[in-house]
């Protein structure tokens, strides 16, 4: 996956985002869509993670392809 792609993914994750957050305000939508809303965010974090390696690759004269997707654990516990 390339920068251009990862980005694409973002988009169309962060818009499921925003819609399941939408259906849920108020405590409504079901277990399904709240467990699909926590699977979205570990992805988004994946997801940035990844572009964010292969920036850094990339800026180091490295190969931005050998950048790798980060189990869900690594980037979760990641400091904000």
């Amino acid at each position: 996956m390339d920068d251009e792609e990862i980005v694409v993914r973002i988009g169309e994750l962060a818009d499921e985002e925003r819609h399941l957050e939408q259906s849920l305000t108020g405590g409504g939508g079901s277990d399904a869509e709240r467990d699909r809303l926590r699977g979205i965010e570990v992805a988004l974090d994946q997801c940035w993670d990844l572009l964010r390696q292969r920036r850094a690759r990339r800026s180091a004269g490295q190969d931005p392809d050998d950048a790798s997707v980060r189990p869900a654990s690594t980037v979760e516990r990641y400091q904000q």
